[in-house]
């Protein structure tokens, strides 16, 4: 059927020569171009559904998700670079913690690896992936067993050697290591399966915001956290934590993204330690960051993905990696 109409199409075209040649061409292109999106959108390219980029073959493996230690003894952090995108959330206290989720790379090695949170396992629904934690209490174990999602808790195989591995030159609990080699002899003790395909994120490398320069943005969690973003043209926005860049272990390379989103969300402490409760359903204000430029929007959950609108109208990403940070209603971002 597309054979047909696109001789159809150029049969028209050359009857209308008397607009010239360059209008021939220009319409055959503008014809190619919408079917080639139009194509995209049917998900017959080969891409990877969280970074937007072409994939050598097509993607049929299920998402892993892993909890991220972000205490200050626990960097660098093993793995983060390969993340397709990275949740940063506070926990207790003023000390955010990670939520990666892997896909287009998975490290043999990612960590360490720290207990779960509720609003962390909501997140890891919404892509149906497998939630990998070390540890919880006996409640949030419960609620974890009894969303249905497939999950690997680390102090279940701790330090076992095939698949969690504690470092010796760090101490408990910022030591704690997956090893990827043994997902699927685990995948295959708990009956999960791992071939499933995922809906993609919208991409569009030509995305423009039509927002404000931005060269740096400064994120302040608390007295004792603060990110920053500092934007170069052929990188990305380069991350660093507490006036340090955030590298990734593995090869001492900064971390560096196209897409920021950050989100604003009702945050509640719920108890004398400092847990907390956060609202990623109601939507609100969100900043979107690409290219060097700003925008304030409006975030919506959809299906489980928190993602940027404006005007009714979902934003797409840009073609590569994303980190999202989600803050509380209260929380300074200053940019410069």
């Amino acid at each position: 059927m597309r054979k047909l109409t696109f001789f159809c199409l150029l049969f028209i075209l050359l009857l209308t020569a008397c607009n010239g040649t360059d209008d021939i061409v220009q319409r055959f292109k503008e014809w190619k171009e919408k079917d080639t999106a139009a194509e995209n959108q049917n998900g017959n390219e080969k891409i990877f559904p969280l970074t937007g980029e072409q994939a050598p073959d097509q993607v049929d493996h299920r998402i892993l998700s892993v909890m991220i230690n972000n205490h200050t003894k626990a960097r660098p952090q093993t793995g983060l670079s390969q993340a397709d995108i990275v949740y940063e959330v506070l926990a207790e206290g003023q000390i955010t913690r990670f939520l990666a989720l892997f896909h287009s790379e998975i490290p043999d090695t990612i960590g360490p690896v720290r207990s779960a949170r509720p609003y962390f396992l909501e997140i890891a629904r919404g892509f149906n992936a497998l939630y990998v934690y070390h540890g919880a209490s006996n409640k949030i174990n419960d609620q974890v067993a009894a969303s249905g999602i497939n999950y690997l808790d680390g102090a279940l195989y701790d330090n076992n050697g095939w698949l969690f591995q504690r470092s010796s030159d760090r101490q408990a609990p910022h030591n704690s290591y997956l090893l990827t080699q043994g997902i699927e002899r685990m995948a295959e003790q708990k009956g999960y399966v791992f071939t499933h395909s995922v809906n993609a994120l919208p991409f569009d490398s030509q995305a423009e915001l039509d927002g404000t320069p931005v060269n740096h943005i400064i994120i302040t969690y608390g007295p004792r956290t603060k990110v920053r973003y500092s934007y170069k043209p052929k990188e990305g926005f380069l991350r660093s934590s507490d006036g340090e860049p955030t590298v990734d272990r593995a090869d001492g390379e900064q971390i560096a993204v196209e897409n920021l989103w950050i989100i604003k969300a009702d945050h509640r402490v719920m108890d004398s330690a400092g847990r907390r409760e956060i609202n990623l359903k109601s939507g609100g204000t969100g900043y979107l960051l690409q290219k060097g430029q700003m925008k304030e929007v409006q975030w919506k959950n959809i299906s489980g993905r928190l993602l940027p609108f404006e005007d009714g109208k979902a934003l797409p990403f840009l073609p590569g990696k994303t980190w999202v940070n989600i803050i509380s209603e209260n929380t300074t971002v200053e940019r410069s």
